[in-house]
């Protein structure tokens, strides 16, 4: 995890409230659960078998790191099967993955329906899958042991209310999505659309989809750029992809734009406080990724039966995070309860 908040914001850290560092009751359980291990770890290691989007994605090494961390305590030997960004790939790896024997599996499907024959192949072996934040398949199409994940559309709502709120209802926006047969990214798109549809002061300009990729980020808001000689804000379904579209916007001298994103990873919490950035809301990946070992452990405890142990559902939201709340936000995922 990078670490580049400066001396300036080290005396805000060190101010912080006890408000600023609240935790939700997500963090507070992770917590206790921290404090039990050495009391609850596991006598038989077990084997478990981790897949997300791509470990270029800020948001996906920081869940990696969860997972195994959250993995040591309780004595779970955690296997990664990187997605790499490319749907093709993570289904190579997922069924290269279904091919071993594991105690359970978690899985960041980059597409619905994409990963459907090699989890149902684990699944019949009676290997308990948990989803995290995507949806592998529709509920009535895979028995899922539980899934564990932030409600998109509400985080979508609420980064494009906050940059709705500050240009009081008028102006240009842009929404820049993620691919568009991502579950995630369709309820982003889709509460972002919920906000700007009741304000008829503001203007869409454009939503295109950059995939989650950085280069196609850079080519995408230079155009963006070039065609519109005004755009006041702008949402993006990543913080990654927003801070590239920031790069652009201070090479062409448009940095007035407002930009809010998603997943308030550390590089975007250093954004929010040197002011490059609006707004973030926390995607929790600590709680998700870590949550997830716990959820596994729960699946094998309850004989691999869906919903005995565990919701069906487990809904991880946090915060949106602006410079008044982000050192405490900053703090939780470095102990990755958030």
């Amino acid at each position: 995890m990078t670490d580049t908040l400066n001396k300036s914001r080290r005396d805000f850290l060190a101010g912080a409230s006890a408000g600023g560092a609240a935790a939700t009751f997500g963090a507070l359980a992770f917590g206790e659960a921290r404090a039990e291990a050495a009391s609850g770890r596991l006598d038989k290691p077990l084997k478990a078998a981790f897949s997300n989007g791509g470990l270029q994605s800020t948001w996906c090494a920081q869940g990696k790191a969860a997972a195994e961390y959250w993995g040591r305590l309780f004595n779970v030997d955690v296997t990664w099967f990187d997605g790499e960004l490319d749907a093709n790939k993570q289904r190579a790896a997922i069924d290269r993955m279904a091919s071993q024997k594991w105690d359970f599996v978690a899985i960041q499907a980059l597409g619905t329906g994409t990963l459907m024959e090699p989890v149902q192949k684990m699944i019949d072996a009676g290997i308990p899958v948990i989803e995290m934040e995507t949806v592998i398949a529709p509920t009535s199409e895979l028995s899922i042991y539980s899934h564990l994940g932030a409600d998109n559309e509400t985080m979508g709502r609420a980064v494009t209310r906050a940059l709705v709120a500050k240009l009081d209802g008028r102006g240009k926006i842009v929404m820049t999505q993620g691919p568009l047969d991502h579950s995630a990214a369709q309820e982003r798109a889709k509460g972002f659309e919920t906000v700007v549809k009741r304000f008829p002061g503001i203007e869409v300009l454009d939503t295109q989809s950059a995939d989650w990729d950085l280069a196609k980020v850079a080519r995408l808001w230079e155009a963006l750029l070039a065609k519109h000689a005004r755009i006041d804000a702008a949402f993006f379904h990543s913080d990654d992809m927003a801070l590239a579209a920031y790069d652009v916007m201070k090479a062409h001298g448009r940095t007035s734009i407002l930009i809010g994103g998603i997943d308030a990873m550390p590089p975007a919490l250093d954004a929010v406080f040197e002011g490059r950035m609006f707004a973030t809301v926390r995607n929790p990946s600590c709680l998700i990724h870590g949550g997830a070992v716990l959820a596994g452990i729960a699946a094998v405890t309850a004989g691999s039966k869906p919903g005995i142990n565990l919701p069906r559902r487990v809904v991880t939201d946090g915060p949106v995070v602006t410079f008044e709340n982000a050192a405490g936000v900053r703090w939780l995922q470095d102990q990755f309860l958030m």
